[in-house]
């Protein structure tokens, strides 16, 4: 009894510390951490009351001293841990250490997240039991981490009827967006889904995109390994209206119209139709050209008005480890430019030509650059002539007629904005040039990061800078593949030889043991 008098202090004092671990560990228990702290002020209470004649008589000025010294320093520790919490719940910080960084979002959704200026209402409608309730709870927590104006609640359509009627609810694990009077709904617990839902909700205005058509260019219907229907699809689920435009008309090239893509043309535009083109760029309209080698003549002189130099060869590269072969050149060396900030990607053109910029910059051009280029290893052929089968040899680099890597496949150009009767400077004109248009394919879209990059540059030209970054990645199966008889040996390995051993070991050691 008397060692129970002289610990009430420190019996108080633990009480009040597991008060507080309680509180923050299980917050639903408040009633466990009230009990707890009682007790322990009780326990400190009577402390101070069998021990108050020593208190005032000072006869264990040592004891007293250990005392004080123990409660200082414990609340001196409690108080840092309340300051750490406290700093920790107003400062929240996450680390991923997974390999894949599967706790993580893209660069493209945490761009988009932190660039929202009005709060995303969400409203995920999951039964209990629904797997993927967990999957979108732990994916909307990280986009909440990232930005405050996501706020998201989820909603069992058993126990909410008249939500499911409000909101016209039919198949369980609906999310629906809302922001002011806009809303999209979704049924997939991606981070692609949820990104893009964001997005559309968020947008004031769905941008025009047109992809030409009537010169032989890749058709954003055609879903073989020849169209550009998946480019098409990506473009539509950054909440642009994509609709293709058959010639350049200039009652289509309007102000309406965010981009023109001319994807691949094997013949000329009529003359009717670049001069189209030119009156939109000068009055501040956005084209990207995906231009081919030995196509289109008549383009080469066109683009080179705005400072573009489109040599008549073809550009080769010797086998990579990316697995082309010599008509498949890998752009690795990028330029300083927004397209590709935070771009850390290969980029491969099968049967590409070379696009570079000229000095002096013709009039009209504020500013034009190299966006990429290939390594040493590449050399353009000029004048090359294609034929069905073709040897080594006759495509090995000539030093005296062929030009050596590195060699610029893409370049953009910046015009200067027109004046008004006014005065006023209107939109400045933008075009990024590519010298291939495989590369942003169906066959080749989502190889490495060519469509991220046709993205990027689609995105730049329109203006829309927080969508310039990485596309939310999808998570694929990280699974081993084993031949049969490697599946043999881990057999015998881990199922057979290593139990037997344990075995033998253990009856070995019994047995000497016995022995003795």
């Amino acid at each position: 009894m008397d060692k129970l008098k002289t610990r009430l202090n420190s019996i108080g004092l633990a009480l009040l510390g597991l008060a507080l671990i309680a509180l923050k560990g299980w917050p639903q228990s408040r009633l466990l951490a009230l009990i707890l702290g009682i007790l322990g002020i009780a326990a400190l209470a009577g402390y101070v009351v069998l021990h108050a004649g020593d208190l005032k008589q000072g006869h264990k000025r040592r004891s007293l001293l250990y005392s004080s010294n123990l409660i200082l320093m414990i609340v001196l520790i409690l108080a840092i841990l309340a300051l750490i919490n406290v700093l920790g719940a107003r400062h929240h910080k996450r680390f991923d250490f997974t390999e894949a960084k599967v706790h993580s979002l893209s660069d493209q959704s945490i761009t988009v997240a932190k660039a929202l200026t009005q709060d995303v209402q969400i409203k995920a409608f999951f039964r209990e039991g629904n797997y993927g309730r967990a999957r979108l709870e732990d994916l909307l927590r990280i986009y909440a981490y990232h930005s405050p104006r996501i706020k998201y609640e989820f909603i069992d359509p058993d126990k909410n009827p008249g939500l499911v009627k409000r909101y016209e609810v039919t198949q369980d694990g609906t999310s629906i967006f809302e922001c002011g009077k806009r809303d999209t709904r979704i049924t997939e617990t991606t981070e692609e889904a949820v990104t893009n839902a964001v997005i559309k909700v968020t947008r004031e205005k769905s941008k025009t995109i047109l992809f030409l058509e009537g010169h032989g260019e890749k058709s954003i219907e055609a879903t073989d390994e020849n169209g550009i229907s998946f480019a098409k699809d990506e473009l539509a689920k950054l909440g642009y209206q994509v609709k293709k435009q058959t010639l350049a008309l200039p009652e289509a090239l309007t102000a309406d119209c965010a981009l023109l893509v001319v994807p691949g043309p094997q013949k000329n535009p009529a003359p009717a139709e670049l001069e189209a083109i030119a009156a939109y760029l000068k009055a501040g309209g956005r084209v990207l050209f995906l231009v081919d080698p030995q196509t289109g003549p008549g383009l080469p002189a066109f683009l080179a008005g705005y400072g573009f130099k489109l040599e008549d060869d073809i550009v080769f590269d010797r086998p990579s480890i990316l697995g082309g072969d010599y008509l498949m050149p890998v752009m690795s060396e990028l330029a300083e430019h927004a397209i590709t900030r935070n771009f850390r990607y290969a980029t491969v053109y099968p049967l590409a030509r070379s696009v570079d910029v000229v000095e002096p910059k013709p009039e009209g051009v504020a500013s034009a650059q190299v966006l990429g280029k290939t390594g040493n290893s590449a050399y353009a052929k000029k004048g090359f002539v294609l034929k069905p089968k073709m040897t080594v040899k006759d495509i090995a680099f000539d030093g005296k007629v062929d030009k050596r890597g590195p060699l610029p496949l893409a370049g953009l150009a910046v015009l200067k904005a027109a004046m008004d009767a006014a005065g006023k400077a209107g939109p400045e004109g933008r075009l990024v040039v590519f010298g291939d248009s495989d590369f942003a394919g169906n066959r080749l879209f989502d190889a490495y990061g060519n469509g991220n990059l046709f993205l990027n540059a689609a995105n730049w030209l329109t203006e829309e800078a927080d969508l310039i970054s990485i596309r939310p990645k999808t998570q694929n199966p990280r699974t081993i593949q084993l031949t049969p008889g490697q599946g043999r040996t881990i057999f015998w390995f881990s199922v057979v030889l290593l139990p037997l051993l344990v075995l033998a070991v253990g009856l070995g050691i019994w047995l000497r043991r016995r022995a003795l």
